[in-house]
């Protein structure tokens, strides 16, 4: 049986160095069998996921052998990290390797949500020549709310600034004499930073704190024709709260990278049926050729250094 298990999609040439010394298991359908998966782990000192495989109890369970666990990418919620922790299994999110495509997934949504022309392509090919419909707006001399300021919202602010647009955030954990507040503006609530903003990306963790922090009553403080961008992790948008203030016509657009229930099915995409000016990707906003390769590459690095040292 294989000592190294991969159970979700990666730059599969990255495993090069760890099959040099270990047997890898590298399959990516695994994740959709979970009693497959937890046959094949008897033997595994390492497992790499992604964000759908669950490393829980039952998991550390079927592997005795355990190690490290390797996340291409950096969210640790299918994580029980309690129970690794009690295991001894170090986790090792690949920190900062996808950061820059989310940043650039960002500001290529606000750049769609604002101009609101790049779906009339049917339109054109029916005969019709829309121009008057599709008047869009600029991003330049807009505010943007950030909620959470970390490594990736960061390299969003530095792009939407540099583009003319007014960046604000509000995170309680970034201390008041963080450097980083000099070219952004600080607020000390969620209500306040959302008052007013053009529009808003979300860049926080999902706890039960932060859980539908964008909700009907915050996305009403937003300024009239808003747009909403989450790349950060479904649950922290109150989808039905955001479907109904797009309906109302409050919010002008949406861009949802990540949603309450995945994969988005028929049924749990219904409520956006109908909505115009709204992108809806399958959780591939810090997915792109290079980044895809730096994930792998610092998450085998991680694992490799894990198993040598153990």
């Amino acid at each position: 049986m294989a000592q190294v298990v991969v159970s979700e999609f990666m730059n599969e040439d990255a495993l090069a160095p760890l099959r040099s010394l270990y047997t890898v298991l590298f399959d990516p359908t695994l994740v959709d069998d979970r009693e497959r998966l937890l046959a094949e782990l008897g033997e595994a000192e390492a497992i790499i996921v992604r964000n759908r495989t669950q490393v829980d109890v039952e998991m550390l369970a079927a592997a005795p052998k355990l190690k490290a666990v390797g996340r291409l990418g950096v969210g640790l919620d299918n994580i029980d990290l309690e129970a690794c922790r009690d295991s001894g299994v170090a986790v090792h999110p690949a920190t900062g390797a996808n950061a820059l495509a989310v940043a650039e997934y960002v500001i290529a949504s606000l750049f769609l949500l604002f101009r609101g022309a790049y779906q009339s392509g049917d339109r054109m090919l029916d005969g019709s020549w829309p121009r008057a419909d599709l008047q869009g707006r600029e991003i330049s001399d807009k505010s943007l709310a950030l909620i959470g300021l970390g490594g990736i919202a960061r390299l969003v602010a530095e792009r939407a600034s540099a583009l003319g647009m007014r960046v604000s955030a509000v995170d309680p954990f970034l201390p008041a004499d963080d450097p980083v507040w000099s070219s952004v503006d600080r607020f000390e609530s969620v209500d306040e930073v959302m008052a007013g903003a053009d529009a808003v990306s979300v860049h926080v963790p999902l706890t039960d704190d932060t859980r539908h922090i964008l909700n009907a009553e915050s996305l009403a403080l937003l300024a009239p024709d808003a747009v909403v961008v989450n790349t950060a992790r479904g649950g922290i948008v109150d989808e039905s709260a955001l479907v109904d203030a797009m309906r109302m016509g409050h919010v002008a657009g949406a861009a949802l990278d990540v949603f309450e229930g995945e994969p988005l099915t028929a049924a749990g995409g219904e409520m956006f049926a109908g909505l115009d000016n709204m992108v809806l990707t399958p959780h591939i906003a810090g997915l792109t050729a290079e980044s895809n390769s730096r994930v792998s590459d610092v998450t085998v690095a991680n694992v490799l250094q894990t198993l040598s040292s153990k």
